[in-house]
């Protein structure tokens, strides 16, 4: 009985906390304060938030130098090797290999660096706007979007100039932090996620995916119409049923989930330590379903899961000169448990909204945010036969920076259904044989990991548990004269 309502991207969301969490943690009031005490100059001076350009520039800085805040530049990477941490550093001012200028730390027209190479960077040395075409040096701090080699993009720091080749600069690479090129900066938004970004790969033969944009264009099925931003995805699969069941009893689940996700970011300046005062990542949305479960599956008291979907997008976004680059995985599937005697016939349509992530306040450190308000009304209920059956049609999420996965959230919305007789009905019109009740509700559970440390945040000793949310009501049910 799988709520495939909240299939795709409900996981993303974490959609099954109480109204009550709507609100993030206290961590995030923490991160909120810090921006209420920013002065009105600091406050005019927040960095916009914004979907990146499809050519989004590579930002650079050089951290403890003058002037060595981040800047756009002209470079951009030309390959990156993800087992070696090297990266090949390319000049888009028309001469191609990055050396139009000396670096600061090794000769004109050496290939290989000099012995000062792999020392501190030149602290008179600043990645500005009139060095934008200079050749990479140690001690810079690179931010790009996807580029080859580094399809999740790349946030890195130059450890070591290794020489120059036909396409530009190599250079040894080490994972850095955004604090290194945010700084005492702050910046808060929300960017739509282009349903088009997301890549399908579909495991079931039965499952569609539509989404439309402007200038009409159209993906999907014939005549499916999906509301502009939605991505909407439709899936039909005949389950297991149970080996003496009758045709009438095979068990199938069909239906549909639309959502509108966002990504939520927010950099609250340097705080102590040269830790970020505030810090989030997290996802949003809006969204609409509608499904059905009907037949006698085969289950048992330990849930079968079956993935039907694999999802993925990293969409970047321009935070001031900064392209960050958010990872977004889903994977959908149906799962099922019981004790194989019950047949049921559902339908049910949810609507309502969702948020997931991690919040990082200098007192309270990370936890978890998840929220949802989440509406849902039963179409048809039947409920035939003693047993009891669980089915949820749900997903499993990964959101994170430049390739270092920061939340895992399991989100299962689900049908329970259990009886000791035979109920049919529609809406609010029932015929009871025996005593019956139909449930909905959601499971959420995953993890915050260490990865979010990227940030620039302490790292955790552990990953941290995001906390096994459940929410669950009644759809119908009744007990015979």
């Amino acid at each position: 009985m799988p709520a495939l309502a909240a299939s795709a991207l409900l996981l993303v969301a974490g959609c099954s906390s109480a109204p009550s969490q709507a609100e993030p943690s206290s961590a995030t009031a923490a991160g909120r304060q810090a921006d209420s005490d920013a002065s009105p100059d600091s406050a005019d001076s927040s960095l916009a938030v914004a979907a990146a350009p499809a050519d989004a520039a590579t930002a650079a800085a050089r951290p403890g130098s003058s002037g060595g805040e981040a800047q756009k530049t002209k470079l951009s990477v030309a390959s990156y090797d993800s087992k070696t941490r090297r990266a090949v550093i390319a000049s888009n001012d028309g001469t191609g290999d990055g050396s139009s200028s000396p670096s600061p730390s090794s000769p004109p027209g050496s290939s290989e660096p000099s012995e000062s190479t792999s020392s501190s960077p030149d602290p008179s040395a600043s990645p500005s706007s009139s060095q934008a075409s200079r050749r990479t040096a140690v001690g810079d701090v690179i931010a790009s979007a996807p580029a080859p080699g580094a399809p999740q993009g790349l946030l890195a720091e130059v450890t070591k100039v290794i020489g120059e080749t036909d396409e530009g600069t190599e250079v040894q690479t080490e994972p850095a932090e955004l604090n290194a090129l945010l700084g005492d900066d702050t910046a808060k938004g929300s960017v739509p996620v282009d349903p088009a970004a997301f890549d399908v790969d579909k495991l079931l033969p039965d499952v569609d995916v539509s989404w439309s944009k402007t200038s009409d264009v159209h993906v999907g099925p014939e005549g499916a119409t999906v509301p502009l931003g939605s991505l909407r995805l439709d899936v039909s699969a005949e389950l297991p049923t149970v080996g003496n069941a009758s045709t009438s009893a095979s068990a199938s689940v069909s239906g549909f989930v639309q959502v509108a996700p966002q990504v939520d970011f927010r950099y609250g300046g340097e705080g102590a330590d040269a830790s970020p005062a505030s810090a989030y990542l997290g996802v949003s949305g809006d969204w609409t379903s509608a499904w059905s479960l009907k037949g006698r599956a085969d289950a048992s008291a330990t849930a079968v899961r079956i993935p039907f979907a694999v999802l993925h997008a990293d969409p970047v976004l321009q935070v001031g000169p900064v392209p960050v680059v958010v990872n977004l995985d889903l994977t959908c599937y149906v799962q099922i448990s019981g004790d194989g005697k019950i047949t049921v016939d559902v339908e049910q349509s949810l609507k309502g909204d969702f948020k997931a992530g991690g919040t990082f306040g200098l007192a309270q450190g990370w936890t978890p945010v998840s929220s949802s308000d989440m509406t849902s009304t039963p179409v048809r209920t039947s409920v035939t036969t003693a047993g009891s059956v669980k089915a949820a049609l749900g997903a499993q999420a990964t959101v994170g920076l430049y390739g270092s996965v920061g939340v895992i959230a399991d989100l299962a919305p689900y049908v329970r259904g259990e009886g000791t007789g035979t109920v049919t009905g529609t809406d609010d019109v029932f015929d009871t044989d025996g005593s019956w009740a139909l449930f909905g509700g959601v499971d959420l559970s995953g993890t915050l990991r260490l990865q979010l440390s990227i940030f620039g945040t302490p790292v955790f000793q552990r990953d941290i548990p995001l906390g096994a949310l459940h929410r669950e009501w009644k759809l119908a049910g009744g007990q015979a004269p």
